[in-house]
């Protein structure tokens, strides 16, 4: 059984995750993966790819990267060097071309080439955290089993007060009881639009934010 003061806490922090989660949800009616993909095993290269690097960046590689290597047996035989020149404008092309066919090689050998639909599964694979993980299979499967925690999620759940750990993992468990499991993947995508767009790093556009009023960082800000 949950302390009384923890349950208060987690309480109040999911009452405030449903008044701001309509806003965001009407705001961004867009937000989706910004990583290109048609495939599971494509959003899989992507996100490994995308580890310190935009998103726009990589969906620029993947256009040709795509093309070039069709299932995980392709990124599994290629030479490290010549998939390093691929993805190199990607940013520590060498550990991800090192972890692209080390994941691609586990796939072969023990998911006959197929992305696997489970958390245990994926984890697994050289080169597959949890984040990475839960945007496969939030994305790729539509199977909610946590939510991605990014530098954007970070920042906009400290500043919200839904969370005060810096640690992604203990992040996400602050975040799974007080958002509603069918929106986890969802919370993720509002939260990132909202970043960009919004709630900046180094200068949040308080004034021209819906979530202000329910928002600590905002709410110091009004005049």
């Amino acid at each position: 059984m949950l302390q009384k003061p923890l349950a208060r806490k987690i309480q109040v922090r999911a009452e405030r995750v449903k008044v701001i989660l309509p806003i965001l949800k009407k705001t961004y009616p867009e937000a989706k993966c910004s990583l290109d993909h048609e495939s599971p095993l494509q959003l899989l290269v992507a996100t490994i790819l995308s580890a310190q690097c935009t998103d726009a960046r990589v969906n620029i590689v993947t256009r040709g990267l795509f093309k070039k290597y069709r299932d995980a047996q392709a990124y599994a035989a290629v030479p490290q060097d010549e998939l390093e020149r691929d993805i190199q404008s990607t940013g520590f092309f060498r550990n991800k071309a090192k972890s692209i066919r080390a994941m691609a090689a586990s796939l072969v050998e023990k998911h006959g080439g197929e992305v696997p639909h489970t958390m245990d599964e994926l984890t697994a694979l050289a080169g597959v955290g949890r984040k990475t993980a839960n945007v496969v299979l939030g994305n790729a499967f539509g199977i909610n089993v946590g939510v991605t925690v990014d530098t954007h999620v970070t920042r906009l759940s400290q500043r919200l007060g839904l969370t005060k750990h810096t640690d992604a993992v203990k992040i996400e468990r602050d975040l799974i009881p007080i958002v509603p499991r069918e929106d986890w993947a969802l919370w993720s995508h509002l939260l990132i639009f909202h970043g960009r767009a919004i709630c900046q790093a180094r200068k949040p556009k308080c004034g021209e934010c819906g979530l202000r009023e329910w928002c600590p960082v905002g709410i110091k800000t009004k005049t």
